[in-house]
C-alpha cells in the first residue's frame, strides 16, 4: 500500500516506522531530515517525479512516498468491549472518513465501525486522517440495523446525529454510548434512527442548515466525552 505526503510520512517515521516497508523520495530533502529518515536502516529508494507521479496517482506527494503495511481491523467483538464508539452510516468520502479518524483519536473515542456497503479507499483515509487511522481500532460492517441490535445487547447507550435532535448541550450523556452519523446527502435513515435511544444534534446559531459531517462529528464528540 502507498501513502504520500510528507506530513503523513514523518508522523509514520515517529509513530508507525515498524510498518514502513520502503520509503520514496522524489527530490532533495536537507541532511538532518534525511539521517532520521535513514535511522534504524530503513529502506530508502529514489524516484525520478515521473515515476513519483505514477506512485501517488496524480495526488500531491510532496516527494515523499512511502510503501506500508496496510490497516489490519480490529474483530467487532474487541471493538464491543470499549466504551465510546463511532458508527459512520454509509460515508463514503474520504477525506470526511479521515478526518472524522483524527478528531475521534484526539478526542478520545475508543473504535470506530464503517458502515459502508462498498470497499474504501484505506490510502485516502489514512492520509487524510495524517495517520491517525493506525491509531484507533476500527472494522467494516454493512448491516448498522445489526450493530445498533448487537451494541444495545452490550448496554451502549445509541445516540444518532441529526438536525431535528436534542441539542447535544442540554443531554445528560451516558457513561458508554455508541454515536452513529449518517452522510451529508441522506443523514441517517428512518429505519435507523427509528431503533436509537437518543437523536441529538448541534444547535446552529445561524440561518445556515448544516455542518460538514466531520466537523459535526468533532463537536459531536468533544462535548459528549
Amino acid at each position: 500500500m502507498i501513502v504520500y505526503g510528507k506530513q503523513v510520512i514523518m508522523y509514520l517515521l515517529e509513530h508507525h516506522r515498524e510498518k514502513i516497508q520502503e520509503i520514496y523520495l522524489s527530490k532533495d530533502i536537507e541532511p538532518k531530515l534525511f539521517s532520521m529518515i535513514a535511522r534504524n536502516n530503513q529502506v530508502i529508494l529514489r524516484l525520478d517525479n515521473k515515476k513519483a507521479q505514477s506512485l501517488a496517482k496524480g495526488g500531491n506527494h510532496q516527494g515523499f512516498l512511502a510503501k506500508i503495511i496496510p490497516p489490519a481491523q480490529t474483530p467487532l467483538k474487541d471493538i464491543k468491549k470499549f466504551d465510546k464508539l463511532l458508527v459512520l452510516c454509509g460515508i463514503t468520502d474520504v477525506g470526511n472518513i479521515g478526518a472524522i479518524f483524527r478528531s475521534a483519536y484526539c478526542l478520545g473515542v475508543d473504535g470506530i465501525i464503517l458502515g459502508v456497503s462498498e470497499s474504501i479507499s484505506y490510502e485516502g483515509v489514512l492520509r487524510s486522517s495524517v495517520g491517525a487511522m493506525l491509531d484507533i481500532p476500527f472494522c467494516i460492517s454493512k448491516n448498522i440495523l445489526d450493530i445498533i441490535n448487537e451494541l444495545k445487547n452490550e448496554d451502549f447507550f445509541c445516540y444518532g446525529a441529526d438536525m431535528r435532535g436534542e441539542n447535544i448541550q442540554e443531554v445528560n450523556v451516558k457513561s458508554k454510548w455508541a454515536l452513529f452519523l449518517g452522510n451529508e446527502g441522506d443523514g441517517l435513515n428512518r429505519k435507523i434512527l427509528s431503533k436509537l435511544d437518543k437523536i441529538v444534534s448541534v444547535k446552529i446559531k445561524s440561518g445556515f442548515n448544516s455542518l460538514n459531517v466531520s466537523v459535526a462529528a468533532g463537536i459531536l464528540i468533544n462535548r459528549m466525552s
